[in-house]
C-alpha cells in the first residue's frame, strides 16, 4: 500500500471540503498534531478518512457540553480516564468518542 504524507494544512483542507461543520479551525490544527504524535508513537500510519475521524472524535466548547452526551462523567480527571482530552487554542475540547 501507498501512503502519502498529509500536512497540517491538507488535512484541515479535508475537513474544511467534506465535513465544514465537524471541527473548528482550531480543533482541526489540535487533532491533526494530536494524530501525527499518535503515528510517530506507534511508527503506524495514519489513514486520512475525513468520515471516519468524525465518527470516532467530537469537538465541544466546554466540559458542561460534555456532560450532555456523558453524563456518567463528574469531572475532568474521570474523563481523562475514559479517553483522550485534546485541548485547542480556542479553548475548546475534543475527545474520542467512547
Amino acid at each position: 500500500m501507498i501512503y502519502e504524507y498529509i500536512n497540517e494544512t491538507a488535512f484541515i483542507n479535508a475537513f474544511q471540503t467534506r465535513r465544514p461543520d465537524s471541527f473548528s479551525y482550531e480543533g482541526l490544527k489540535a487533532l491533526f498534531k494530536y494524530l501525527e504524535e499518535v503515528s510517530e508513537d506507534c511508527d503506524s500510519n495514519i489513514q486520512l478518512d475525513v468520515i471516519a475521524i468524525c465518527c470516532e472524535y467530537s469537538e465541544y466548547e466546554n466540559f458542561k457540553e460534555i456532560k450532555k452526551d456523558y453524563p456518567q462523567v463528574e469531572d475532568h480527571e474521570y474523563l481523562s480516564e475514559l479517553t483522550p482530552i485534546i485541548r485547542a487554542k480556542n479553548g475548546n475540547w475534543i475527545i474520542q468518542n467512547f
